[in-house]
């Protein structure tokens, strides 16, 4: 029997279990059929993801930190605080992964210098803006 972490806490995971837990009982029909099949979307992306190396899925999280903060800076004002977040944290799992992530890595490093290096800049010229 495996676990699932949740912010809910630990949850025990049976894939012999039936596909739709006693709670669904009280749906619709036509609920229950949604429910089941997003029950079967979700096991088909859970089998995609174990299939993926773990590299190649890491690196996918980290582009989307170097998203997430390129979206906070081009927000009017930049979200600076925000951005600055995930630009952090895209930092701290590229230094602890260092020589793990294969050949994304380079590209992840040069898109962790790219928005720094905007980062920057916008503070330059908010700070620029503030002194005028």
């Amino acid at each position: 029997m495996n676990s699932l972490w949740t912010p809910d806490g630990e949850h025990s995971v049976n894939p012999e279990q039936e596909a739709m837990p006693s709670e669904f009982s009280e749906l619709s029909e036509e609920e229950q059929e949604q429910a089941e099949a997003l029950a079967e979307e979700m096991n088909a992306v859970r089998e995609q993801l174990a299939a993926a190396p773990a590299e190649i899925v890491i690196a996918n999280h980290l582009m989307g930190l170097y998203e997430l903060a390129a979206i906070h800076l081009s927000q009017q004002p930049p979200k600076m605080e925000e951005a600055s977040l995930a630009i952090d944290a895209m930092s701290a799992v590229l230094d602890s992964l260092e020589g793990r992530l294969g050949e994304a890595e380079g590209t992840l490093k040069d898109a962790l210098h790219q928005i720094r290096l905007a980062f920057v800049q916008l503070g330059n010229e908010k700070g620029d803006t503030e002194e005028d």
